[in-house]
């Protein structure tokens, strides 16, 4: 058995998300690689939520529509997902509220005679999957133990009864490699951001970026951290411009709504040559859109949001060992060029979990900020060949240290002297150049799959899993931008030489990162777009690329 599906399902409230992690924990243990897609609407409790566990011999980024166990918790579970069920499918499901064909236990009933609540329901039908698959008792409750942070020892003994009163039926087999780290896109780039020296990290909860600011919030006293919830997003903006002024690295997050807020600080930043990473969950829109489900349609957004014309660097990883390296280079970049930088994340990245495997990541330090001499007057905005000005940090004897959002001379004095407008304007836009020199350092553009093949799929963000996995199966080219602004031309043009069809494979209505490929001259040849909020599953893009190449 090389791969393996667990859908749980459930309420809003029911502690699906816990529960999903607990699987894959446990599945995690036994040495075999995971993905976890978690679905759930925009409601506190109610509603239908769910979440796909799977489990492979190999490193996955991706669900698959199939399953192999169904756990229902509710009706909606089996009703609404009876069309992944395989003929040899094993259903468990709480008989107190189910209707199904499979093996039913009454949880309800369980819980009372155990002393338990009822949302250990989780635990009862979790134990009653370990027996199914084969997973010995003593690995249940080493996970249990680990990864439930109140009443683990009831929890654990409501769980025990689920699995006294199952039968195996599966024989799940461990696998001879050592487990990984499990995270979620969210969790790696908080790390990323602490790897690269983050002090501060300021945000007002929106999803699906939330999960940085809970993560770092954990984090805060182990690293020192200040992580402040202010009370918009324009506070949050405004905040970390304060705290880069004053010498410290600071990031926010946020999803589409927000950043509309943000924008008259991203602009002050270009202005005032701010350093901030700007970490921007894209999810449906406009507007609210539907807020706790998946898009790329922020790219354009992101790429021309602000007023006037200022460098900045937008990077979008495709699963966590990305999400932290660039996360790292994002801060460090920010600092170096005193810009914003974007890590432009989806759904789908930010919240699934991933195997974690940290020697993949690329190595990243810390690095240090160009700094004054202390030789002479302080210019705070001094044109330099770069266009990068040494900094100062208040209180600094000796130096004034201005920060203005008005143009400006070199000591930061404002003005509308023609000429300075200009000098300083060239200034600011010179980095570009440097940045885009800087950059052919770095991975910026990779590949995947068969190299000689003609045909090349290009996507971006978390769509990376899904496209390596299908182009593999077909024997197909897949090209991956992980920067799109300053776009990467030399390296992307590199990575697609010999492919004669080019697909681009987006989650937006109307290709944008194909838009950017044609403005610079790259032909796309057909694009695979889905726009219904939901990921591309592996089954569904493995049919719609063998659509695409008839």
């Amino acid at each position: 058995m090389a791969d393996f599906s667990v859908l749980i399902g459930g309420k809003a409230g029911e502690g699906i998300n816990q529960a999903a992690s607990l699987i894959a924990h446990l599945l995690n243990r036994l040495g075999w690689r995971i993905y976890v897609y978690l679905d759930y609407p925009s409601l506190i409790r109610g509603g239908h939520n769910f979440a796909i566990i799977r489990a492979s011999e190999k490193k996955i980024a991706v669900h698959r529509d199939k399953i192999d166990v169904l756990l229902a918790l509710n009706q909606d579970t089996v009703d609404l997902h009876k069309h992944r069920l395989k003929d040899n499918s094993l259903i468990v499901y709480d008989s107190d509220t189910v209707k199904s064909k499979g093996s039913g236990l009454p949880l309800e009933k369980m819980i009372k005679e155990e002393g338990g609540s009822a949302i250990m329901r989780n635990s009862c039908i979790i134990g009653a999957f370990c027996r199914a698959a084969g997973i010995k008792q003593d690995i249940l409750e080493e996970v249990f133990k680990k990864h439930i942070p109140r009443e683990a020892d009831l929890n654990i003994k409501i769980a025990l009864r689920g699995y006294n009163e199952t039968e195996e039926s599966l024989a799940l087999p461990a696998i001879s490699q050592a487990p990984f780290s499990l995270f979620t896109g969210n969790e790696a780039i908080g790390l990323g951001l602490i790897k690269a020296g983050l002090k501060s990290y300021i945000a007002y909860p929106m999803t699906p970026s939330s999960g940085v600011l809970h993560f770092l919030a954990g984090l805060s006293k182990e690293f020192s951290l200040k992580v402040v919830h202010p009370e918009s997003e324009i506070s949050v903006i405004l905040m970390a411009l304060g705290f880069a002024y004053c010498g410290e690295k600071a990031a926010v997050g946020t999803s589409g709504g927000g950043f509309c807020l943000m924008n008259e600080g991203l602009s002050l930043a270009g202005m005032a040559e701010l350093p901030v990473v700007i970490v921007m969950g894209q999810r449906p829109g406009p507007s609210t859109g539907v807020p706790t489900y998946t898009a790329q349609a922020d790219l354009n957004f992101v790429l021309n949001a602000g007023h006037g014309e200022f460098v900045r660097l937008v990077t979008a990883p495709g699963d966590a060992e990305e999400a932290c390296y660039w996360s790292a280079v994002a801060l460090n970049i920010a600092w170096k060029y005193q810009i914003p930088c974007f890590v432009l994340t989806d759904k789908t990245l930010n919240e699934a979990t991933f195997s974690f495997e940290a020697s993949a990541v690329d190595s990243v330090k810390e690095e240090p900020p160009l700094l004054w001499d202390k030789d002479g007057d302080y210019k705070r905005y001094l044109n330099t060949e770069t266009g990068v000005s040494p900094l100062a940090f208040v209180p600094r004897k000796g130096a004034v240290i201005k920060a203005s959002s008005y143009e400006h001379d070199d000591y930061g004095i404002t003005t509308e002297d023609p000429a300075t407008i200009t000098s300083s304007y060239d200034k600011r836009l010179r980095k570009e150049k440097y940045l885009a020199q800087d950059l052919e350092k770095y991975r910026a553009v990779k590949a995947y799959g068969n190299p000689s093949a003609e045909c090349a799929v290009v996507c971006w963000g978390s769509n990376k899993g899904v496209c390596v996995e299908a182009a593999e199966k077909l024997g197909l080219k897949v090209i991956q931008p992980l920067v799109l602004s300053p776009f990467p031309l030399k390296q992307f043009s590199e990575a697609l030489k010999g492919a004669k069809k080019v697909i681009c494979v987006e989650n937006n209505a109307t290709g944008m990162l194909a838009g950017l490929m044609s403005a610079r001259g790259l032909k796309v040849d057909k694009m695979i777009l889905k726009y219904d909020g939901r990921p591309f599953s592996l089954d569904e893009l493995e049919s719609r690329l063998g659509e695409a190449m008839r």
